[in-house]
């Protein structure tokens, strides 16, 4: 063969390429490790014994769909090749929990009507069916010769196997376009969670990507049935499409749960870190910070400084001047600032004021009720007012112009 041949001899090419086993196994087995405490607090919803389902037949199809569990299992029953029929059955189990979710999820999480129940009823049924048949299938075959990474291809002319071989296919075709089909449907209605639809994105995706396996499969039985030898697209190409398939699958299932933990946490301690300006001045008020709690999550941290931060504010409220906020947010307004940024500005112009009458006459405070203006805004508006207090050449700057006297207020 010339060296341009086998350039572009895809068989070659392909034959190099592969994805480990351990890939979707691993991402697989995560996805269900952080469905399990769902699944063990709600049981009873149709939904998550669906997602645990399908996440724990795939797990189960690629363990035993690896070569060397493939040779144990036959090792093992002493029967050969009857890791076939059990791969399969694995497969289609698979098959019917994809379809299952699909019913789950189309109909609502509190959906138990009896069109429901029927549909599901069907996807059991006829699933079950299709294994029962695959076993009947492979008793009746003869295939003595032990094949751990081709036996599609080597058994494709074999009566009764064949048979085996295209129904589980056929079953699993159909399984993944219809199942494609409707998750792409729903990502493009409205109203979804933002990680939600990503997640939706990648298992329609990794749906998709299980047609390139079963179009693999199928050309590469096909060529056989004919006399042809493409095997490669059935050892090469279809494992390695599938763990990629399922490898997105997984991911599309972790996305949502872990994108919105991140999330929060990340807006919790961001929140934390933006109050720490406004913490600082009310420091003074108080006179002195929160204690040390080295064992408070990150929730509680916020809200112990959102609570600290409050109540300093409250202490201030009689000293608090409206009448210098809102010439603080005009004069905000004129040096061009939005007016969220401007409210945010005057209100830091008003607190740094009552915070230095407070320093100068401390003894002024009044173990009553204060009486100031209303501080709603404040107390609603920290993580605002606290932002605001990181530029202080901003802040100098609406105070000049606010405190100006009429005259020159016009100008910078």
């Amino acid at each position: 063969m010339t060296p341009a041949r086998l350039a572009l001899d895809p068989a070659r090419v392909l034959g190099g390429f592969s994805v480990s086993f351990w890939l979707p196994i691993a991402a697989l087995a995560l996805a269900l490790a952080m469905k399990l405490p769902s699944l063990v607090r709600m049981w009873r919803d149709p939904l998550l014994r669906a997602v645990g389902g399908l996440l724990l037949f795939a797990c189960a199809v690629f363990v035993f769909a690896f070569p060397p569990v493939i040779g144990w299992v036959n090792r093992v029953t002493g029967v050969p090749n009857i890791a076939a029929p059990w791969v399969y059955s694995l497969l289609t189990a698979l098959c019917a929990s994809w379809l299952l979710l699909i019913v789950a999820w189309r109909n609502g999480l509190d959906d138990r009507s009896a069109s429901t129940r029927r549909a599901a009823r069907w996807v059991v049924l006829v699933y079950a069916g299709v294994v029962a048949a695959l076993w009947v299938l492979f008793v009746l075959a003869d295939v003595p010769v032990e094949r751990r990474q081709d036996l599609d291809t080597y058994y494709a002319t074999t009566p009764f196997m064949r048979e085996g071989i295209l129904l589980y296919l056929l079953a699993h075709t159909v399984a993944c376009s219809v199942t494609a089909r409707l998750i792409w449907n729903w990502v493009r209605t409205d109203g979804l969670d933002a990680w939600l639809r990503w997640g939706l994105r990648l298992l329609g995706v990794g749906y998709a990507t299980n047609l390139l396996f079963d179009a693999a499969k199928l050309t590469a039985v096909g060529a056989r049935m004919t006399g042809h030898d493409l095997d490669w697209l059935s050892t090469d190409l279809a494992p390695s499409a599938a763990c990629v398939s399922a490898t997105l699958v997984a991911v599309g299932f972790i996305l949502p749960h872990s994108g919105q933990y991140l999330h929060e946490r990340w807006r919790i301690r961001r929140g934390h870190r933006r109050l720490r300006p406004l913490y600082l001045l009310m420091r003074t008020v108080n006179g002195g910070g929160l204690p040390f709690a080295p064992r408070a999550g990150a929730e509680v941290r916020l809200i112990r400084r959102e609570t600290f931060v409050r109540d300093g504010l409250l202490q201030l409220s009689r000293h608090l001047d409206e009448e210098l906020r809102q010439r603080a947010y005009e004069a905000a307004r004129a040096l061009g600032h939005e007016p969220g940024r401007a409210r945010a500005l005057a209100a830091a112009v008003m607190i740094l004021d009552a915070v230095a009458i407070r320093e100068r006459a401390p003894d002024s405070d009044s173990a009553a009720a204060p009486s100031g203006p209303d501080t709603t805004y404040l107390l609603q508006e920290i993580q605002a007012v606290s932002r605001a207090l990181r530029r202080r050449d901003d802040i100098e700057a609406v105070r000049a112009r606010a405190t100006a006297p009429a005259g020159e207020s016009a100008h910078p």
